[in-house]
């Protein structure tokens, strides 16, 4: 209704409206004017003040008052509802939902689904079939299916990490239609288009004809995307994308292959910005670690930047044999290679001596890449360096010259021939050659070569079977320009031009800044050994890895992902999921979103179609407030006529004694509805009783929202896990104030150090105390593991440690120790030899066991009940590994290299909830062989 989300179950009744105006009428109507008759006697009567006076006509604004109670009861004859449910009532068609399920419609996805729920759940009462539509799956058949079987459907979709055509699934979609005929269609949208968008909307109108449409849009924020990352030399910056306006803040993190935090970095949107950047200002060590760059609270494989060995800036040693960068340093070797590779590489000159000791310098310097400019005869002691350096997986890029071409040496690709080939000189006929377009298969594959470059003198290669597969770029007479070849793990390359404009006008180009850069990028893929690299380029492939889901977070490859070339560059398909491909020491990345891709919003105003937006709200009668509204309006009406007719002041007058009674019963009855203590009495019976009616894991509630909600969808996973595992079906986790809840109720409570929070009072304390005294146990998490400093006593310096030592300081703990490799913690439920969470480095602290010899054992302090400990501490984050989402997605990543570290954080939670329920029951079997010989002597 105009926009809002309302609607009316007896609209009708809102005809009942156009009765306002008479009433208003009605109100003002007046009694007739009494006659008027001269009487000279009545002069005498104008010095007596009357005792009332009557208005002649009611006042405007309590006929207003009137009027809104009336219109207020029209209203809610009318059946008024807030956030109606979305659905045509009463059809018999089939409905057809579909599903917006690429990158941009993971961001909300528990409302998309939502949504469908709903409609479903329409469907369902009408008795109506109902078909779910993926748009992402043009091939999947289009189905009829009853209400349950589709919501089955529904929990088992999930959004794709790339983006999807949605054009492609109009003929599904006229072929299922043309063969169901009359059915409603509901289309779920994310309201991104990410290409094809105006052709879908309109196939979709020609497509559906005259059929019911209700199109979902709006109601949610706009997804976000990265994209065009770039290590430039002083930042990084990534563009922050999004389609709709409005100012708007947020942040980029920067993380490492452990998922450990490296820098976040800020971005702001202005009220029409489209497109932002986020900026890291860090040094470059620490942005050559950056692997992954994602939208801080944004839950989806768009807002993922995926980052390889393309990205680092390499250092790069660039050794000249010439002198002229000190006479002319605008036209020497290094001015030109500087300039070319600064956009994308960290540019190192040798300090002025001989070339040798350039060399030398750069070797001391581990540099991944060197570049020769010129250099002729290299000593033997340095030469053999140098090619351990390459096999080792260095890049030596060599350029030639005047004294390249009379030098012999093996540090190039092919044999070279003494005295190079001179062009277009006054002593030979050739002319200068132009650049012969670059091979498919090579690795300057799709460069442009611009007509206007000419090569005046190279040196020749000399011919041999192999010269082919080496050559990776040739003039238009099939002469090598750029050679290469790979050498253990290392790659020579040589460029049979000088770097400056004696040889060649080819430095001065921008093709010769993309073939460094094609350059230096090969260099982070040097891992085979081949005769080179033309003929390698089509053979060459590498299996996924690390994939993203639709949420941004990572999993194992799914059945459907192939290899792909290992020079790839284009965004992601369902071919070729993103995330990571290759061996785990040099992967290759693959985004969501190509650099120059960007996305906008997605108009379906030409479409036929109901409009209705996305909403987390529940559907609310408004009946109640306007009539009770309406009621109230009523009474202060009688009040004000009373008071306009002096009423109330002649019932004060007369009736003194009754008034003053029926005042002291209505203060009498507010007082009695106040709250009192005995519903204190009643909430915390309510609280005993929920807490008895099943076994419930609890855990104290820390006052910190973030925290606080990560732990109680962690105990919820818990608990959830425990039902499917184990024959344990907990009731849903209760959350505890130790200072006001009773604790005897729960076999475990689950406590996370938020660092530098106050210190519990003393009552919280003395009650936690006589908890664990009584046999229950408290898990303390600081959550902190990653944090702690190196060393023996790292993890006792943390902030959340601190915090805990001062909750501990004022309890009686017994002696504790890290968890014993044959405790009986780890083989209650699963065989564990660690308690992970999402740290896999923090140690377990239980009650140190009993030694033989200690006579004294029992009276030790906080002795846990049937040999359980009362107290375990960890800084893994348990409960960040075990939370999860209402999707079923989990919340927070894992910091850990191991896949299967979540599945083990579940079996460690399984393990210390059976520990607190069973006792020691397990250890009495480890002893049982002992018992049964001693028995049998």
């Amino acid at each position: 209704m105009m926009g809002l989300p309302l609607a009316f179950t007896e609209p009708l009744l809102l005809i009942g409206l156009v009765s306002l105006p008479m009433l208003w009428w009605l109100l003002r109507v007046m009694p007739p004017r009494p006659r008027r008759i001269e009487f000279p006697p009545t002069r005498l009567l104008f010095d007596i003040a009357p005792r009332e006076e009557t208005p002649s006509r009611t006042p405007w604004w309590l006929t207003a008052l009137r009027l809104l109670a009336a219109a207020l009861v029209i209203f809610a004859a009318a059946g008024p509802i807030w956030n109606p449910q979305v659905g045509a009532a009463g059809s018999k068609a089939p409905l057809m939902i579909m599903f917006d399920d690429g990158w941009s419609a993971a961001s909300h996805w528990d409302v998309r689904i939502k949504a469908a729920d709903e409609l479903i759940a329409n469907a369902d009462n009408d008795r109506r079939a109902i078909a779910l539509v993926p748009l992402s799956e043009p091939n999947r058949d289009i189905t009829l299916m009853p209400a349950g079987a589709a919501r089955v459907a529904l929990r088992q979709l999930a959004p794709k990490p790339y983006s999807i055509d949605r054009v492609e699934t109009l003929v599904t979609i006229d072929r299922f239609l043309k063969a169901t005929g009359d059915c409603e269609i509901a289309w779920l949208s994310d309201g991104v288009d990410t290409g094809r968008g105006e052709e879908f909307v309109q196939g979709l109108g020609q497509t559906i004809g005259d059929r019911s449409l209700t199109v979902f849009e709006g109601g949610t924020s706009s997804p976000l995307a990265l994209v065009a990352a770039e290590n430039a030399a002083a930042r990084m910056t990534v563009k922050v994308l999004r389609t709709d306006s409005g100012i708007a803040l947020g942040t980029v993190r920067a993380l490492d292959q452990k998922a450990s935090p490296i820098g976040e970095a800020r971005y702001s949107f202005g009220p029409q910005d489209k497109e932002t950047e986020a900026s890291f200002d860090l040094p470059v060590e620490l942005r050559n670690d950056i692997t992954r760059l994602d939208i801080t609270g944004e839950r989806s494989a768009g807002a993922v930047q995926l980052l390889d060995k393309r990205w680092r800036r390499r250092a790069i040693g660039i050794v000249t044999g010439t002198s002229s960068e000190t006479a002319q340093p605008l036209l020497a070797p290094t001015f030109y290679l500087t300039r070319a590779l600064a956009p994308f590489a960290d540019v190192r000159l040798a300090d002025r001596g001989s070339p040798q000791q350039g060399i030398t310098q750069f070797l001391d310097q581990k540099l991944p890449m060197i570049i020769l400019a010129d250099v002729g005869t290299v000593a033997p002691e340095l030469r053999e360096r140098l090619n351990a350096w390459i096999d080792q997986g260095g890049v030596l890029v060599r350029f030639a010259g005047p004294r390249l071409a009379q030098a012999e040496d093996d540090l190039v690709p092919v044999k070279l021939r003494k005295g190079g080939r001179t062009l277009g000189g006054s002593l030979t006929w050739e002319k200068p050659q132009h650049l012969a377009a670059f091979a498919a298969d090579g690795p300057f594959a799709g460069v442009v070569v611009p007509k206007d470059i000419t090569v005046s003198r190279q040196v020749l290669a000399e011919p041999d079977a192999v010269l082919a597969t080496k050559s990776w770029a040739s003039l238009e007479d099939g002469t090598p320009l750029v050679t290469g070849e790979h050498r253990g793990k290392g790659l020579v390359s040589l460029f049979h031009v000088s770097a400056d404009m004696r040889w060649s006008d080819l430095p001065m180009s921008g093709t010769f800044v993309e073939m460094l850069r094609r350059v230096v990028d090969m260099s982070g893929y040097t891992a085979k050994p081949g005769p080179g690299v033309a003929g390698e380029a089509t053979a060459e492939t590498v299996a996924p890895l690390h994939i993203l889901d639709g949420f941004g977070a990572f999993g194992p490859p799914p059945a459907t992902a192939k290899p792909l070339p290992a020079d790839y560059r284009d965004r992601a398909t369902p071919d070729h999921p993103p995330g990571f491909y290759g061996p785990a020491e040099g992967p290759l990345a693959v985004n969501t979103l190509a650099a120059s891709d960007r996305i906008a919003a997605l108009n379906t105003a030409s479409l036929r179609a109901r409009h209705a937006t996305y909403t987390n709200a529940e559907p609310r009668d408004l009946r109640g407030w306007l009539l009770s509204t309406a009621l109230a309006l009523f009474l202060i009406d009688a009040i004000i006529v009373a008071v306009l007719g002096g009423g109330i002041a002649a019932l004060l007058r007369r009736r003194a004694a009754p008034a003053m009674i029926v005042f002291g019963l209505a203060i009498a009855g507010l007082v009695s509805l106040s709250p009192t203590p005995s519903r204190a009495d009643g909430a915390s019976d309510e609280f005993a009783m929920k807490a008895v009616s099943q076994t419930r894991l609890a855990y104290v509630v820390t006052g910190n929202a973030d925290v606080d909600s990560i732990v109680k969808a962690g105990m919820s996973g818990l608990t959830q896990f425990l039902a499917q595992r184990t024959a344990l079906e907990a009731g849903d986790p209760v959350g505890v104030d130790p200072g006001r809840d009773e604790l005897a109720f729960f076999p475990l409570i689950y406590w996370p150090i938020v660092p530098g929070a106050p210190k519990p009072p003393q009552d919280a304390i003395n009650k936690i105390d006589a908890y664990m005294k009584q046999g229950g146990t408290v898990l303390f998490d600081t959550r902190d593991a990653i944090e702690a400093p190196p060393g023996d006593n790292g993890a006792a310096q943390t902030a959340g440690m601190q915090t805990l030592r001062q909750i501990l300081s004022s309890l009686d703990v017994p002696e504790l120790e890290p968890v014993p490799r044959e405790h009986v913690l780890t083989k209650t439920f699963y065989l564990l030899r660690d308690f992970p969470g999402r740290f896999s480095t923090g140690q377990t602290w239980v009650e140190t066991l009993p030694r033989d010899d200690d006579d004294d054992s029992a009276q030790r302090p906080a002795r846990g009940g049937d040999g359980v400990s009362p107290i375990i501490i960890t800084s893994n984050d348990l409960a960040g590994a075990w939370a999860q989402r209402l999707d079923g997605q989990f919340m927070l990543p894992m910091a850990g290299g191991d896949a299967r570290q979540r599945e083990f954080a579940y079996r460690a939670g399984a393990n210390i909830v059976m520990y607190t329920l069973t006792g020691n029951y397990k250890a009495d079997q480890v002893h049982a062989p002992a018992l049964i010989e001693r028995l049998g002597q």
